[in-house]
């Protein structure tokens, strides 16, 4: 009997910038996530589905290609995009940078909480109801970042309301 390899279904995923620091307000650090988004999937090692930056955290559905696995995926592009925002605060001088020091023997910097979530989706459904509070996300009241979902500029909902996917990044998902 052939082994069954969970890591191919779709997944949500959610990381949190360290103690829910507000970071991602600024675009530039938005930039970041969908340039590391944009890599990978260009390299065909992910499929996104759906996204949203919000100003301290982010969810994706994505799924992760043969050949690869999901905590390498991971790894890579928490690293690759923790490195890009310490070298943005770097270059600008921001005293934000100060705010981001750990006493961690592997690291003077951290700009990720430590355990992501990753939960598979087995089901068209569970599916449709992950991507539909992605798409709500920025709208709730503690954000009200849009009026309507799809004028949230760092999301997918633009691209399944319009089809426009202004970062090339989306793959739709008939769910």
């Amino acid at each position: 009997m052939a082994e069954i390899n969970f890591d191919y279904h779709p997944q949500f995923f959610t990381a949190t910038i360290l103690e829910w620091k507000p970071l991602l307000i600024d675009d530039t650090y938005k930039d970041i996530i969908i340039k590391s988004l944009l890599y990978l999937k260009n390299e065909g090692s992910i499929v996104v589905y759906g996204f949203v930056i919000m100003p301290n955290h982010i969810h994706l559905i994505w799924q992760i290609q043969d050949g690869h696995t999901r905590d390498l995926i991971q790894m890579r592009f928490l690293k690759f995009t923790a490195q890009q925002m310490k070298f943005r605060l770097l270059d600008t001088d921001d005293s934000q940078l100060a705010s981001f020091m750990v006493n961690a023997k592997d690291r003077k910097y951290q700009f990720w909480e430590r355990n992501s979530l990753s939960i598979d989706l087995w089901s068209p459904k569970v599916f449709m109801q992950k991507l539909d509070y992605i798409h709500n996300n920025p709208l709730q009241d503690k954000w009200k970042l849009a009026q309507y979902t799809e004028d949230y500029r760092y999301s997918s909902a633009r691209f399944y309301e319009t089809g426009i996917d202004e970062f090339d990044l989306i793959t739709h998902h008939a769910g």
